[in-house]
């Protein structure tokens, strides 16, 4: 299926990149595609006991997919209020929209709390931010220890260099999506870690 046809049969809309509130610590929005979120769902890593938060998550296609296909919660962040209002009228439509939830707030100030155990990131923000992201994520095990899995789509080298340094934080898997698409691009992965130690 193609991006629209998959929209239709979730009842939302999520096409379309927008750079308009984009800046040097913000990314644009870009939604992740349909068949590498079919790949990651088809691993077995997300299941139905499981809640995932993503961090940018825009008009919510990551949460309303990963809902609708694993039956896990999930959680979106986005700093941006239209991308925030177009998650809400998705949720309001869409056939996962129950098990659902966004917030408009920065990622850097987002308490993570006991129930998430599932990380995802399609490059949202700056390196600064990404930093104090997973700290937070790292306090968060800290205080209630649990199976965490941090998954990062198309990963810049920024983010790798920093993930193959942090404390706790160990490479887990690949999935590799090179195949999904006409170039060979090497970023065309995801690279799973787990929180360790």
């Amino acid at each position: 299926m193609n991006e629209l046809q998959w929209d239709r049969m979730l009842k939302i809309r999520t096409g379309g990149r927008d750079d308009s509130h984009s800046d040097i610590y913000h990314y644009p929005y870009e939604p992740t595609p349909y068949p590498v979120l079919v790949r990651l769902a088809n691993t077995g890593y997300i299941t139905k006991k499981n809640t995932v938060l993503d961090y940018g998550s825009g008009k919510g296609r990551v949460s309303f997919f990963l809902s609708w296909q694993t039956r896990c919660k999930s959680v979106g962040l986005e700093i941006d209020e239209r991308l925030f209002r177009a998650a809400l009228a998705n949720q309001a439509r869409s056939v996962s929209g129950s098990k659902t939830h966004f917030y408009l707030t920065g990622a850097e100030s987002f308490d993570v709390g006991p129930d998430v155990d599932r990380f995802f990131f399609f490059n949202p923000f700056s390196i600064e931010i990404f930093r104090r992201v997973t700290g937070k994520i790292r306090a968060s095990w800290y205080e209630f220890p649990r199976e965490i899995l941090l998954f990062f789509y198309y990963p810049s080298d920024e983010y790798i260099s920093h993930l193959m340094t942090a404390d706790e934080m160990v490479f887990f898997d690949e999935i590799d999506c090179r195949d999904l698409f006409s170039e060979n691009d090497r970023r065309e992965r995801v690279l799973i870690f787990r929180m360790e130690g």
